[in-house]
């Protein structure tokens, strides 16, 4: 593949990801795991200090998830339905990805240059995810914040969690949302 195709590849990859929830089994295989995870380590890494832990929830692991996001509800006082929800939450994909950071001292690179950083691996490993041909969705939300969710999952209270990455094979095909017009979003110095 000459220079030219392979960047008009990654282009498209760009220009045309979307996040697709409609995801099932199969989840990806190891070597594709494998590949979803070496994207998310080769992020931009200021001082290559590596702030970011990634917690893989599979198979009966689900389960856990859920009865780690039903406790979380229950102490929140929820009402049943968001009590119910949050046991299904973890079954929209057969594999979950939380990217949590890993906060390093260090005198350049500040906190929320590490938080980036962990958003940086979800960011890359969707984008593997989809050019190995899975769906992904990338979650965030109250629960992120949650300390009962962060104690459940053996997060320091003191970390953040970037987000959870929903992948499996895609159940359905959605059409391709208009790319959105940047001019709004720029300007000139």
């Amino acid at each position: 593949m000459n220079r030219k195709n392979s960047a008009m590849k990654a282009i498209e990859l760009l220009t045309t990801r979307q996040s697709n929830p409609n995801l099932t089994t199969p989840a990806p295989s190891n070597d594709d795991l494998h590949q979803i995870i070496a994207a998310g380590m080769r992020v931009p890494d200021h001082g290559a200090i590596k702030p970011w832990h990634f917690t893989l929830v599979k198979e009966q692991g689900l389960t856990k998830l859920g009865e780690i996001f039903v406790k979380a509800r229950i102490a929140e006082n929820a009402d049943q339905l968001k009590i119910d929800k949050a046991k299904k939450m973890p079954f929209r994909a057969p594999l979950i990805i939380i990217i949590s950071t890993q906060y390093q001292q260090h005198e350049k690179v500040p906190q929320k240059e590490q938080l980036i950083t962990a958003g940086c691996c979800v960011h890359a490993m969707q984008m593997a995810a989809t050019a190995l041909g899975y769906g992904a969705m990338w979650r965030t939300g109250d629960l992120c914040e949650n300390d009962l969710v962060k104690n459940g999952l053996n997060i320091e209270l003191n970390q953040d969690i970037a987000g959870f990455l929903y992948i499996g094979t895609k159940s359905k095909e959605l059409p391709l949302k208009a790319n959105k017009p940047f001019e709004h979003f720029i300007s000139y110095l």
